[in-house]
């Protein structure tokens, strides 16, 4: 077997609620080693994939990796040839070899690609979708992180984000989660104006492109397409039609294809936020050594988590602090 891989329970430290999904208490993510090199990925329903596709996918990809591992792009592309789709379990991979080929040189991913390692963003921190006054708690045990993300998509949302103001004046990016039509979505926008938004994600369906449009028109915040994009070749359809992208490695299938998905996103005029599932300081930090080259980081998947494995990525007054390490530069917990 060249794919070794085991499943972790990652139990969050608070329930977790978003407007198209029920209360989750924990999260399965998927670990892998490949000669060396370590990955992760968090498989979500919402995009077809769960751990069981993912282990059959690992079935599937084990007999295609060979002596040449350092030719990531080739191995990437000999597996979407045989299987597509899949991204979730082409993450782990992609993220392993990353990992691997890092090791191999001795040094840290963003030296690989040739990145400055301060200029990474904040992150922002994600309240989860629940009653207003828990809401307004959870802001307030997120006193280190200097912006929020608020979970909306439910009738209460304006007595939900007026709630957040009573207690912080901290920058609000605002994730609908597709959860509104695009004459509500101006509706709620235009109210949220004055509640100081910084910008406003995937407020429609995934497919909705016309309604995007629609929003973006109608509005004066920055519109980001997240469930609307997967991969690069989305992105010039969604010229025109929202301000920005969201990129997660389980979404669009590792590294690779979100380094194409910035270069495409740029040459479209587009901004760039790197986002996230709930997963370990391992995915996370993978993630992590791209932010140089976006606008927004939403990288906070492993704080929401009370059993994190591994040390990575860590925060200075909410900036991404990449670690020196080679490869993605995590080790397990008690190795630091």
């Amino acid at each position: 077997m060249n794919i070794h891989h085991k499943i972790t329970d990652l139990q969050l430290v608070h329930p977790f609620k978003i407007a198209r999904r029920a209360v989750d208490q924990f999260r399965q993510v998927i670990s892998v080693e490949i000669d060396g090199g370590l990955g992760e990925t968090a498989p979500a329903r919402f995009y077809g994939e769960t751990v069981e596709t993912v282990q059959i996918a690992f079935e599937i990809f084990d007999s295609l990796l060979n002596d040449n591992l350092d030719a990531i792009q080739t191995v990437m592309a000999q597996l979407e040839s045989v299987l597509g789709g899949n991204s979730a379990a082409k993450s782990a991979i992609d993220m392993a070899l990353h990992d691997r080929l890092g090791k191999a040189l001795g040094v840290p991913l963003y030296r690989l690609w040739g990145l400055d390692p301060n200029a990474t963003p904040r992150t922002s921190f994600t309240i989860g979708l629940d009653e207003p006054e828990i809401m307004q708690q959870k802001v307030r045990e997120a006193a280190p992180y200097p912006i929020l993300k608020i979970k909306l998509g439910t009738p209460r949302d304006l007595e939900i984000i007026r709630a957040i103001r009573e207690v912080t004046d901290k920058p609000i990016y605002v994730d609908a989660n597709t959860a509104w039509t695009p004459k509500e979505a101006v509706r709620k926008i235009r109210a949220l104006v004055p509640y100081d938004i910084a910008l406003i994600e995937q407020p429609t369906k995934p497919d909705d492109l016309e309604g995007l449009k629609f929003v973006r028109e109608h509005t004066d915040l920055p519109i980001i397409a997240d469930e609307s994009v997967k991969h690069a070749a989305d992105i010039p359809a969604l010229v025109g039609c929202v301000d920005g992208v969201n990129i997660k490695l389980v979404k669009c299938g590792g590294l690779l294809e979100a380094m194409r998905i910035i270069h495409v996103a740029r040459a479209h005029g587009l901004q760039v936020m790197i986002g996230c599932m709930i997963e370990s300081s391992l995915g996370i930090t993978a993630a992590a050594h791209l932010t140089p080259l976006v606008d927004y980081a939403d990288l906070d998947g492993h704080l929401l988590v009370a059993n994190d494995p591994y040390v990575g990525v860590t925060l200075e007054a909410g900036k991404l602090i990449l670690p020196n390490r080679p490869g993605i530069g995590v080790v397990p917990k008690g190795d630091t």
